[in-house]
């Protein structure tokens, strides 16, 4: 375990694993691969889904949770409390695909590979609470991978410090952090595969 009594050090720990945490990520995410790939017309009829039927209800679960006393914090550190964070999460994400799949007639890849990723982990749960910090930026970084090389790097980088803040925030340890970055490099590994077939 990192330890430090170091303010500066645990400051801007909190800064960056909160400003890295999974729904900001991905957020960031698609916000590059619209302005990159799509018109704003597209990116609005794309995303604005994404956002109304993923982001924000769980979002607006979590922040009710917290305001109840189900969740002790906006990270869901609780083991237990996860259970209903995960189905939660897995529910959202049902809809959003059975929605892509009766409009477009197709599976958005990423956000199926997402509810892979979250599955693995609802299922990890069982045994060690795995850190979904890391494992969603870890997932992001490959999703940039996909677009540019570059920002996959940075991305794998930003994973790897958001896994160090977790640690010393006493969030994870060492094991739960590498758990989550081993889910993840499964699944993305995977996804990158599949995306490179899809391409060719």
């Amino acid at each position: 375990m990192l330890k430090t009594k170091n303010p500066t050090v645990i400051a801007f720990s909190k800064f960056f694993s909160n400003f890295f945490n999974p729904m900001t990520s991905l957020v960031l995410y698609l916000v590059y691969f619209s302005a990159a790939q799509m018109s704003t017309q597209e990116a609005l009829q794309k995303f604005l889904p994404i956002i109304l039927i993923m982001i924000l209800p769980i979002t607006v679960w979590i922040f009710w949770n917290v305001k109840r006393g189900n969740y002790s914090n906006m990270d869901v550190s609780n083991r237990n409390q996860r259970k209903s964070l995960y189905s939660f999460i897995a529910a959202a994400i049902a809809v959003y695909l059975v929605y892509e799949y009766f409009r477009f007639q197709r599976i958005d890849l990423v956000v199926a590979f997402l509810m892979v990723l979250l599955l693995l982990m609802q299922l990890s749960n069982y045994f060690i609470k795995s850190s979904m910090h890391t494992a969603f930026n870890v997932y992001v970084a490959a999703l940039f991978f996909a677009q540019n090389i570059k920002l996959g790097v940075i991305w794998c980088a930003i994973a790897v410090l958001v896994g160090i803040t977790r640690i010393i925030l006493k969030r994870h340890t060492v094991k739960e952090v590498i758990s989550g970055a081993v889910i993840a490099l499964s699944v993305s590994f995977i996804y990158l595969y599949a995306n490179i077939m899809i391409s060719n």
